[in-house]
């Protein structure tokens, strides 16, 4: 039976298959964001490059006040509302992307 796609549907499968595991990218020029999270309320949004899955942490690009890479943790985006209550969601149409393309100007 097909699985019908989830925006809160965090770390399905298919995509935990792909994550890197952490400090598999940090030798790569452009690395891939596998995932990509964002508030539906606000403007912070959060690519997944890499992931651990022992620790269920992920290290990526994070855009709210500022750019940065670093690490956030599947139960803090499961845990997050943003400022009217809602949830992160996961982008159901996001493709793996080259961070240079991500990045602000």
């Amino acid at each position: 039976m097909e699985r019908t796609p989830d925006a809160h549907d965090y770390l399905p499968p298919e995509i935990r298959a792909r994550l890197p595991r952490l400090r598999a990218t940090e030798v790569q020029a452009d690395p891939i964001a596998q995932v990509k999270y964002f508030t539906p309320d606000s403007s912070w949004t959060w690519y997944a490059l890499e992931f651990d899955p022992e620790e269920e942490l992920f290290f990526g690009l994070v855009q709210g006040f500022a750019e940065e890479f670093g690490s956030f943790a599947l139960a803090e985006l499961r845990a997050a509302r943003g400022p009217l209550g809602l949830r992160i969601e996961r982008d159901l149409c996001f493709t793996p992307t080259p961070v240079s393309k991500l990045k602000w100007r």
